[in-house]
């Protein structure tokens, strides 16, 4: 069996001194938001802080070959993540903090990890921000500064070879200590766990990417003129070049968006039956 990899800091550091930290995370409390065999997730404070836990306890192979028969890279552990943080730590994209990660076992399907972050509060994702805009109109310089925030940072992680494989508005958090204004917002991405690392994000995991924020901003009353803005502060160049260069990516937004939008359809049908 390999060695397990631990990387603990306060106040978890002093919480576990002495005890077995892959023993010691499952015994943490709070408000559990997901429960299945395989994985934990829950909020959780310590000495009056709030943290996100998540345990992954191992899929399984069966899992794991239902994910490669269907050409999906499954979810193996907390390890993805924490690497994922790090690496966005580095390109300067802002993100949850880690504060306790740690990984045992050398069989993917039994692996045993998990990860803490600190909770971003006062925070608010922009799902939410951004729901009431097609009705309520948000000022016309704080629209655009958050459009060219999310391009900024959404090419910053692509650059950096990072692509997040749930990139929706709802995984941007805006901080809201100070009130965001045109001249000071900061955002921070979330939910990592999917996300894949390379030297270099390939174009179709970029256009991936690209095509689920296009899918989950399609209801919040963007004009064209929006989008234009976006993809010039995404690729740094005149909107001419992109146009030019970047034909395919955008005949393709469009029909990936129909695609996400059918499945999402399908996935609340299921809901709505069972």
């Amino acid at each position: 069996m390999s060695e397990p990899i631990l990387a603990i800091d306060e106040p978890f550091r002093s919480l576990w001194s002495g005890a077995d930290p892959f023993v010691a995370v499952e015994t943490l409390e709070g408000e559990v938001f997901r429960e299945l065999e395989a994985r934990r997730t829950l909020r959780t404070e310590v000495a009056g802080r709030g943290y996100f836990v998540k345990i992954h306890r191992g899929v399984g192979w069966a899992e794991i070959l239902k994910n490669l028969i269907l050409l999906r890279l499954p979810v193996l552990g907390a390890q993805q993540e924490w690497l994922a943080v790090r690496r966005l730590t580095e390109l300067g994209v802002d993100t949850m903090r880690a504060v306790a990660f740690g990984q045992r076992g050398s069989n993917p399907a039994k692996r045993h990890s998990f990860i803490v972050t600190e909770e971003l509060v006062p925070t608010i994702s922009l799902e939410d921000f951004c729901r009431d805009w097609p009705n309520v109109p948000p000022p016309v310089a704080l629209k655009r500064a958050l459009i060219e925030r999310v391009a900024q940072m959404a090419g910053r992680m692509h650059r950096g070879g990072v692509n997040h494989r749930d990139f929706y508005i709802c995984h941007f958090l805006l901080h809201l200590d100070p009130q965001p204004t045109p001249d000071a917002l900061k955002l921070s991405i979330i939910d990592l766990h999917r996300a894949q690392l390379r030297d270099k994000t390939p174009r179709r995991w970029r256009d991936k990417d690209l095509a689920s924020l296009h899918f989950s901003a399609l209801n919040i009353g963007l004009t064209g003129r929006d989008r234009l803005r976006f993809l010039r502060t995404y690729f740094g160049k005149p909107l001419r070049e992109i146009l030019r260069d970047e034909a395919k990516l955008l005949a393709d937004l469009s029909r990936e968006a129909d695609r996400l939008q059918a499945r999402f359809l399908r996935k609340y049908a299921k809901s709505d039956q069972a």
